[in-house]
């Protein structure tokens, strides 16, 4: 390609970069800051003296405080047992400790509410022993932290895994051997080497629970309780003259913490990554002993009672004939399912919505993630590392704030001219494209630096052209690394929930809406029908993409 061309296309990409981006956070920015008369602060001023918005920030400050310190608890004593200890069937074990954050967050809460419910299991466990005693209620703080900090804890376990395993045995050893015990030990040496993994790992759940939508909307809106992310829902849905401008400086606000929190686990990761080229230990640290079997029993039965329990409560609740009826052969029915799949033509439409948004997700991010990976592995600039910091920005920012800032740019993106996408399924799918790409991107990086560039250099002085270079070289040796990337972004679509809520309008509905409206409306029966047909797509698709890597695998070794 000519300089002139390369240029213009570089030209065109930073420009789209620019408007799919960096714009709709400075439309959001600048509504904030405007009215009729010109620049103003009033919405801010009218926000800082509303007793609401400071109940709301309490709530806020509450929720994410809660969950955090759980997510650490629990996300540090997964990391030390699975990195330090010879526990059994650590693979599986892996692979069921994601499961908690694989699952849409308002699916497990809707698990939670089903099992804990007064007429869930574990009150019919309850009346067995107690007649008349009534679980813990789900719908309060309490419910929100407890199921915000299960569903967050598998980052700090990821974040801290890999760290814990690269902290040298001969600093512990060297302590052991100057009189510490093991506690001493783990408090003075282990511990303090691990911050940064737990550090980032809390910084990443402060973020998530400050983004989260469903959880507080699904067990806080009946409980009065309102965090930041309902609050600019319900200012964005309530209209009025002033709603866009209110939900917009609630955005800011809400979006600068995110920023923050962003930056400053970016910094703490930047300091830390000299630990990059440690190779990690696999080996145990400790060995268990008789108390192996308990130890890895009591591990499963934890991610039994957090994950699988409420699963199954709420899969029994949706075949259930009238919500309060008991768990009798009698009163469980197929017409919930007949009814989401055959009896409501809005539902099947929601669920075609959701698979044909997620679809079309997968294919752009694949193709222009992977793309663009490619060159910013293979010809990195200043450039490069600008724009990816660019399309990081939907996913950095809140989803409720993102979908403002959507709403913002597509009603009139250039003064006087509207497209008409607003209020359409194609903002859904330009929202869900700019919000996913960047994880599609960051699969495809790790894919391509873990291939030697000497390898195309290797196959073009092989005679291969360009396309007989990425189908025979590269493709199957970043097949793996893309598919994951792939699923990761098709999942979020199929099940996303927060941006949809604020930019779905008649016949765009999708699953995510649809349960949430079924909930609001007291449809449980209903809502766990969907929410169990979620779980099964989720579980097809994680055994579709084990299956995959598993083959491509297999044809690599064979080759």
């Amino acid at each position: 390609m000519s300089s002139l061309g390369t240029k213009l296309l570089l030209l065109l990409g930073a420009a789209a970069v620019l408007f799919l981006f960096v714009m709709p956070v400075f439309k959001l920015a600048s509504l904030s800051v405007r009215s009729e008369a010109g620049f103003t602060l009033s919405h801010y001023n009218e926000l800082f003296q509303s007793p609401r918005f400071w109940s709301s920030l309490w709530n806020t400050a509450i929720v994410v405080a809660g969950s955090t310190v759980l997510s650490l608890l629990l996300g540090f004593a997964a990391a030390w047992l699975m990195a330090y200890t010879d526990l059994k069937h650590k693979r599986m074990l892996h692979m069921a400790l994601l499961l908690c954050f694989i699952l849409p967050s308002y699916v497990l809460t809707l698990s939670w509410s089903s099992f804990m419910g007064p007429q869930g299991l574990l009150a019919g466990m309850l009346h067995l022993v107690v007649p008349g005693a009534s679980p813990w209620s789900m719908y309060n703080y309490g419910g929100i932290i407890f199921v915000m900090g299960i569903h967050h804890f598998p980052l700090v376990y990821l974040f801290t895994l890999n760290v814990l395993k690269k902290i040298p045995r001969d600093l512990e050893w060297a302590a052991r051997a100057g009189g510490a015990g093991k506690f001493n030990t783990f408090r003075k040496v282990t511990v303090p080497l691990a911050l940064p993994g737990l550090t980032a790992g809390g910084l990443l759940v402060f973020l998530a629970s400050l983004d989260n939508f469903g959880i507080p909307a699904f067990l806080g809106t009946p409980a009065n309780i309102t965090v930041l992310s309902t609050l600019i829902y319900e200012e964005i849905i309530g209209f009025g003259p002033s709603a866009f401008a209110r939900g917009a400086a609630l955005s800011v606000l809400l979006g600068l913490a995110a920023v923050t929190g962003t930056l400053v686990q970016w910094l703490l990761l930047r300091k830390s990554s000299i630990s990059d080229t440690v190779l990690l230990d696999h080996g145990p640290r400790y060995w268990l002993g008789a108390g192996r079997k308990w130890v890895s029993a009591g591990m499963w039965a934890f991610l039994l009672i957090v994950t699988a329990v409420p699963l199954l409560a709420m899969v029994s609740l949706s075949f259930k004939k009238a919500y309060g009826l008991g768990l009798q052969f009698s009163n469980l029915t197929l017409d919930n399912y007949k009814f989401i799949l055959l009896g409501n033509g809005k539902v099947w439409k929601a669920i075609q919505n959701s698979f044909m948004l997620a679809l079309v997700t997968l294919v752009v991010c694949l193709i222009a993630g992977s793309i663009f990976a490619y060159i910013r592995v293979r010809k990195p600039s200043l450039l490069m590392k600008a724009a990816e910091i660019a399309i990081s920005i939907p996913y950095t920012l809140p989803g409720i704030v993102f979908a403002l800032s959507m709403i913002l740019v597509w009603m009139e993106p250039v003064t006087g001219w509207n497209p008409g996408i607003y209020g359409t399924v194609y903002i859904l799918f330009i929202a869900y494209i700019c919000r996913f790409l960047i994880l599609q991107i960051r699969a495809g990086i790790t894919a391509f630096m873990q291939i030697d560039p000497s390898m195309e250099e290797a196959a073009r002085a092989a005679g291969a052209g360009t396309w007989r270079k990425w189908r025979a070289v590269l493709l199957p040796l970043l097949l793996p690394g893309l598919l994951s990337g792939a699923v990761l972004v098709f999942l979020m679509s199929l099940t996303e929930l927060t941006v949809s809520a604020l930019l779905y309008s008649s016949g765009t509905q999708t699953i995510g809406v649809t349960v949430f409206s079924y909930e609001q409306a007291g449809s449980t029966l209903y809502s766990t029908a969907l929410s169990s047909l979620i779980v099964f797509m989720i579980l097809a698709g994680g055994g579709l993409l084990v299956w995959l890597q598993g083959r491509v695998q297999r044809r690599g070794d064979r080759a």
